[in-house]
């Protein structure tokens, strides 16, 4: 880390909720409408920009977009002119747990349709931005995999464990496909596959569920990332440059108690079961040695500066140790609904408050403040510069920190 320069711009990233599934009820969600960031594109940006986060991801909601095999693009034309004009680097979410109505998930035509949307996408998008150029193909194939394999909340409607299976291994051949077809038009875009980062563990009177919470945490979680990287199933064609760059996801009910059930039920925030960000962040790590990022977190309502706090000491404690992380996506930027309530979870940068038929963005004030405290720690910029792709991170000055504010003697950086 210490021998060549970060991958993003700035360490600090955001993003916006831009899932675009069909629900329980059969009718398309989506999320860019519910939360406005379709109206309020420019402002979205330009807060990002005043927050010294240059980073963004972004959705293309496939199911829009395609029709059939033609392609409409120009309801993203908002967002790239937001993110010329704020010079914020896009990382494009190609499929949000929506894909057209026509395709059968399963089927061999929907790897090669999203293969063939992969390449339009990337012919759209990249000659209108500066580059670098970066891609999640699919989002959180192994939650994508629970919410349309096995608990039927979204199509494919499927609910057995062993649809859900089923449901992995084709979100993953199609991920491959698609990352293979941009990189016939951009070769050095840059992949970021992001999916949660658990533990599971069994209830205290329950050893006879010990081995099946493991295999949850230790098999189930990573399966998705060993596909991609090559490890398993390799006649899929994964490997360590289609892995690329490990996006984990960490927020407070990825550790879990076991279930046969359904979601595995939440573990209270003092249960000494809870292990460190830090250890988890190492068993991706150690794995697959692959840049990684922490791709989604955030506390939820009073509580999101304390989150921030705890996860950037447990994020320098990795860097300390190490671990090749690049940044740290807060998301979302604004506030998003909870799907199944329809209530504001209040976890974003930015709450969203009705006035009338519109939601004005209203700052967390403490949860900015907390980051702005961590950007004058890693002697990050509080206002961009003109060009700041011209000044890409220094991971050193990570590193620097890391050292300062934890006080630990040097390591031998790699």
């Amino acid at each position: 880390m210490a021998q060549r320069p970060g991958i993003f711009p700035t360490f600090f990233i955001s993003g916006f909720e831009c899932s675009t599934f069909l629900w329980k009820d059969k009718q398309r969600r989506n999320l860019v409408v519910e939360t406005q960031h379709d109206r309020h594109v420019q402002e979205d940006y330009n807060l990002l920009r005043s927050l010294g986060i240059d980073v963004a991801r972004e959705g293309i909601p496939w199911p829009l977009v395609d029709h059939q095999g033609s392609y409409d693009f120009s309801g993203i034309d908002p967002m790239l002119d937001a993110m010329r004009q704020t010079q914020i680097t896009p990382i494009w979410d190609l499929c949000h747990y929506g894909y057209p109505d026509d395709l059968d998930p399963f089927s061999e035509a929907f790897v090669d349709r999203f293969a063939r949307y992969c390449r339009a996408a990337a012919e759209y998008v990249i000659p209108r931005l500066l580059g670098p150029h970066f891609f999640t193909p699919i989002n959180e194939i192994t939650f994508f995999s629970f919410c349309g394999g096995e608990w039927g909340w979204v199509a494919p409607y499927q609910n057995t464990r062993d649809d859900r299976y089923r449901l992995r291994l084709a979100l993953c051949r199609a991920a491959i496909a698609g990352v293979k077809a941009i990189r016939e038009v951009e070769p050095q875009a840059r992949m970021v596959h992001i999916d949660p980062l658990v533990q599971v563990v069994a209830p205290r009177d329950r050893p006879d569920q010990i081995e099946a919470a493991q295999h949850e945490t230790y098999v189930d979680t990573f399966l998705a990332w060993d596909i991609l990287c090559g490890k398993e199933h390799p006649e899929f064609g994964g490997s360590p440059d289609i892995l690329d760059i490990v996006g984990a996801n960490h927020y407070s009910f990825g550790q879990m108690e076991y279930r046969e059930q359904g979601p595995h039920q939440a573990l209270p925030p003092n249960d000494d079961r809870i292990k460190p960000l830090c250890e988890l962040i190492n068993w991706v790590w150690e794995r697959y040695h692959r840049p990684m990022i922490i791709g989604e977190t955030s506390g939820l309502e009073a509580g999101r500066d304390e989150w921030l706090r705890d996860v950037m000491d447990e994020a320098l404690a990795a860097v300390n140790a190490g671990i090749d992380l690049h940044g740290i996506c807060l998301f979302p930027a604004v506030d998003m609904p909870d799907w199944h309530s329809g209530k504001w979870l209040n976890n974003g940068i930015y709450d969203l408050v009705k006035e009338g038929d519109n939601l004005k963005r209203v700052p967390c004030e403490a949860y900015i403040a907390e980051l702005r405290r961590w950007q004058q720690e890693l002697n990050r910029v509080m206002t961009l510069d003109a060009d700041p792709l011209s000044d890409p991170v220094d991971l050193q000055d990570v590193i620097d920190a890391a050292q300062r504010l934890q006080k630990v003697p040097d390591r031998n950086w790699h």
